[in-house]
């Protein structure tokens, strides 16, 4: 019996089952089978072109998404089902993921629920909002009354996976076209449900003008629908409120976009204000503000004053948004003004500009190269941009300006160095006598600048050509190797010098000494002796916010009392690293996501787990353990880009699994001899430029003029001597 049946179902749309067959095909999976319920001769053509590798059921033109499903399911021998619309997507390796995940269920569990991304026409690779409420909710099972929440996730059917005699004993209740219906049913009727934070689905919305207008009859059918499901919630207090609450916010959504003709409009808001008040929880408060008030008007059944009341709120907006971009226009045009002003004097040549990571404060290359500047050139005086809310954070004494104020743009006007590991704003005009250093901030493993552009997910909202013209602004870029170089120059390409130095930012990992090391660990609370594991993933472009990939108290608990996990959630997120709020006051799971700088966490450590952050090439300076965690590896190289393969040149071992981390962990392979190996051979390509010197060459090069070949030349790898391990340090 296979773990799971992937049940591909209906009609071939737009000839995205091609696609989706292909990637299947692509990823095959021996406990895993593909069955195609292949609704008319298109598609069951399509299908037929990927036997032996699926089985295909061929249904005539016309059968519905619930006749089509329940023949496909009748085919299926694996203990799960995952049903997926002809249309959408899955990701590269997801049937792995989830047979790997439902595996490991107790047998109580009915419904294993996952994330997704959402793609139309013109975008692909879109996140979903459901990441935060699949991350709260964790890897436990629970009861969905327990965690009626649940019933806000997006109701796509291709996000639940369905234990096969779960879906036996309750086929005749999820046997409806009306996709929506079904995927909510599923959940009230389910005993108990598991989550997978993990992106393993892609809804793909079909232009509107390409589908069948909308009928009269759709349209009443959703207030129908939560009617009939709220039927399922009797006696459930907390799953009646949420699915109340759903309810509303949908049928005033629908409303609000319009589209319906009058008599349809009117007759929709009657029905749904009749389901209003007749499934409105025992002492059930509508929410304060503007969404109070629509739904006060809904349950009085006051069509004519609703419509009254969004034509106001259409004028109010209108006339908010004129006086808000009259004041914006005012204020750029005096901003503008005195910036023009400020670039009719001379550039300051004693006069460097900082910034790094949009403003966030003394941090990464920046503020290496800043202090190595105060050492060698003190008469040039630096000045840092920081955002008004992080001023607070500041070294005392450090000279800086906020965002957008007069002063900030009179500094930017006339230094002679601008400083940066992002860009600056567009509007910061590049001086002929002024220098722009682009620092970055890592080695790049996922795909950066114009090379971002064949991937929808990662380039969203991206300019390219305002882009580019940052790019031409750069005198130098600063580079950590010779693999980093290289696709700098292709994915930012313009005429700049490549200092091929080092970080600034890694030097630390060869000047520091055993009482930094054990300065930094007292301040973690961490007692000598024992084994500290950094845990560092990255951003995924194609997740809302951060969703851990472990279950960090199960992992705590396999590594026992003497290791201590450092957990360091991305820097976009803010450092609200919330997922981990009820976890640290364990003692052995520390949140270590507001610390900065990240280079004591790193010397703190005394092995890193990551995934596919750039925090793996600055920790290989130190020739520490590196163990690589890589669920995701097929989906994030499919949405994000990658330049190489991690798989194939990681810096230690690999897992694929929490049960495969926690077994290297729990031995001797996170620091055995094979773990050496690749982690020198991973140095020796990535630690190229890096010895301790890196911000001396960058400051004697660009602020102080001097040759290139006048600078400390780079050491071999193998002379280096890196930082003492805590061992040695605490020894």
């Amino acid at each position: 019996m296979a773990e799971l049946s992937v049940i591909v179902h209906g009609p071939n749309v737009q000839d995205h089952l091609t696609e989706l067959l292909g990637s299947l095909a692509a990823h095959p999976l021996a406990d895993a089978e593909v069955i195609v319920a292949a609704v008319g001769d298109w598609a069951r053509e399509t299908a037929e072109r990927h036997a032996p590798d699926v089985q295909v059921v061929p249904l005539p033109d016309g059968t519905g998404d619930a006749a089509a499903r329940a023949a496909g399911a009748a085919r299926a021998s694996g203990r799960w089902l995952h049903f997926v619309r002809a249309k959408d997507g899955l990701p590269a390796g997801t049937p792995r993921t989830v047979a790997e995940r439902v595996a490991e269920l107790p047998g109580e569990v009915d419904v294993l629920l996952l994330d997704h991304v959402r793609s139309t026409w013109h975008t692909s690779g879109m996140p979903s909002p459901d990441g935060p409420l699949l991350a709260r909710a964790g890897r436990a099972d629970v009861a969905l009354d327990d965690c009626a929440p649940l019933l806000r996730l997006t109701p796509l059917l291709g996000t639940r996976v369905l234990r096969a005699d779960y879906w036996r004993a309750h086929e005749h209740r999820l046997a409806t076209d009306d996709e929506p219906h079904a995927a909510l049913a599923a959940l009230l009727l389910a005993d108990r449900v598991a989550c997978l934070p993990h992106v393993a689905y892609e809804d793909r919305r079909l232009r509107p003008a390409s589908l069948p207008p909308v009928t009269p009859e759709r349209r009443y059918g959703l207030v129908e629908r939560y009617e009939s499901l709220l039927d399922l919630t009797r006696d459930r207090r907390a799953a009646h409120t949420v699915l109340y609450d759903v309810m509303v916010r949908d049928c005033l959504r629908t409303f609000a976009r319009g589209g319906m003709p009058e008599e349809v409009a009117r007759e929709f808001f009657q029905r749904a204000s009749l389901a209003a008040l007749r499934r409105r929880p025992e002492g059930y408060r509508r929410p304060a503000g503007l969404e109070g008030v629509r739904r006060s008007l809904l349950e009085e059944g006051a069509y004519a004053k609703y419509r009254a009341f969004q034509a106001v709120n259409r004028t109010r907006r209108t006339a908010r948004s004129a006086v808000r971009t009259r004041k914006r226009q005012a204020g750029a045009k005096l901003r503008d003004h005195q910036y023009r002003r400020a670039l009719g004097r001379p550039v300051n040549p004693h006069l460097a500009v900082f910034s790094a990571y949009w403003n966030r404060g003394v941090a990464c290359n920046p503020a290496a190269i800043a202090a190595k500047l105060a050492a060698l050139a003190p008469q040039i005086h630096a000045v840092w941009v920081v955002t008004e809310e992080n001023a607070a954070l500041l070294p005392p004494g450090t000279d800086h300006v906020v965002p957008g104020s007069r002063r900030y743009w009179e500094v930017l006007a006339t230094a002679k160095y601008l400083v940066n590991n992002v860009n600056f704003p567009n509007a910061v005009v590049k001086r002929p006598d002024a220098i722009h250093v682009q620092t970055h901030h890592g080695t790049p493993l996922k795909r950066m600048g114009i090379d971002q552009m064949a991937f929808p997910a990662a380039a969203q909202g991206l300019d390219f050509r305002a882009l580019l013209e940052r790019i031409d602004k750069w005198d130098y870029s600063v580079s950590a190797n010779s693999h980093t170089t290289r696709m700098w120059e292709r994915a930012y390409p313009s005429r700049y010098v490549s200092l091929d130095h080092g970080y600034p930012r890694n030097d630390v990992y060869y000047t520091a000494g055993a009482r930094d090391i054990r300065a930094v660990r007292d301040r973690l609370g961490i007692a000598p002796g024992r084994r500290a594991v950094l845990y560092a993933p990255t951003h995924r472009d194609y997740e809302a916010g951060w969703t851990p990939r472990l279950d960090l108290a199960a992992l705590a608990d396999r590594l026992g009392e003497d290791t201590v996990l450092l957990v360091r959630g991305h820097y976009f997120y803010g450092g609200a690293a919330s997922p981990l709020t009820n976890l640290r006051r364990t003692g052995r799971i520390i949140d270590v996501s507001s610390y900065d700088p990240v280079e004591e966490l790193c010397l703190a450590a005394d092995v890193l787990v990551t995934d596919y952050s750039s925090i793996m090439f600055d920790y290989a300076n130190l020739d520490r353990p590196i163990v690589i965690h890589a669920d995701d590896w097929e989906t994030y190289r499919t949405t994000r880009g990658v330049y190489f393969d991690l798989m194939a040149e990681a810096p230690g071992p690999v897992a694929r699994t929490q049960e495969e981390l926690t077994d290297i962990l729990t031995t001797e392979a996170w620091r055995d001899e094979n773990a050496a190996k690749t982690r020198a051979v991973f140095r020796r390509r990535f630690c190229e430029y890096d010895d301790g010197r890196a911000a001396e060459r960058v400051v004697r090069r660009v602020f102080l003029g001097q040759d290139e070949r006048d600078l400390p030349p780079v050491l071999p790898v193998e002379e280096r001597t890196p930082a003492p391990t805590p061992q040695e340090a605490t020894a």
